[in-house]
């Protein structure tokens, strides 16, 4: 398997991150136009509360670079340690995948059932990587 093949969730993770980036900024933008929080609110984040749409994409926001900073360096040693093997792609890929369908939820309609089991998932996977890059990488 090409080492490089795990370049490609890790652009994925990022487009995701981009686009909550981007739903972030247009929820908070629309709060203010519509009057739900005064603009200087965001000066230093006191003064009003949030308003709940807003506050969501700022939290899967945050949370992109939270777990997923795990993510980006089992890949990035799997390519170091030449370990990008066919099931650390499809791993990685079902990582990015679950993070999507979080991120779906999360922004969506957040029902916290769904959103919980789908986290689990992302978490389960995310062992898997890691323990199949420390198993290959011992078994060198």
């Amino acid at each position: 398997m090409n080492d490089a093949a795990l370049v490609y969730p890790m652009g994925a993770l990022v487009a995701l991150t981009v686009f909550v980036l981007v739903t972030l900024f247009r929820r908070r933008v629309g709060a203010v136009r519509t009057e739900q929080v005064p603009a200087k609110y965001f000066r230093v984040y006191q003064g009003a509360a949030e308003p709940e749409a807003s506050a969501q994409a700022s939290r899967h926001f945050t949370n992109l670079f939270e777990a997923p900073t795990l993510f980006y360096v089992a890949c990035v040693a799997a390519i170091a340690t030449h370990q990008a093997t066919l099931v650390m792609t499809v791993l990685a890929w079902a990582y990015v995948l679950a993070r999507v369908v979080h991120a779906w939820i999360h922004l969506g309609a957040n029902r916290l059932t769904p959103r919980i089991r789908i986290y689990g998932v992302s978490w389960l996977v995310l062992v898997a990587m890691w323990i199949t890059l420390l198993v290959n990488v011992a078994s060198r």
